[in-house]
């Protein structure tokens, strides 16, 4: 356990951060896998959830919970799914 006041608040401020962090990735991987099932039955609504997608991993991006090029690939196969779809 850390001793000093700074090691305290740097545990406190990083258990604060992994946690929003998982809400972002938690929210990222719904919108995730509402495309892919909208997607997998052809419905009309894959485009307008794939731009909700997009909005949040871009969100998971900018809050470095993944990494850019992480991001860049999720929209990438999304998309393509969604346009095959």
């Amino acid at each position: 356990m850390a001793n000093l006041k700074q090691s305290k608040k740097r545990v406190r401020v990083n258990e604060e951060a992994r946690e929003l962090n998982a809400a972002f990735k938690s929210d990222m991987r719904t919108a995730i896998k509402r495309v892919e099932k909208l997607a997998a039955s052809n419905d009309q609504n894959a485009d307008e959830a794939l731009l909700t997608a997009v909005q949040k991993i871009d969100k998971a991006v900018k809050r470095g919970a993944i990494h850019e090029n992480n991001g860049n690939r999720k929209k990438s196969r999304l998309t393509k799914l969604v346009q095959n779809a």
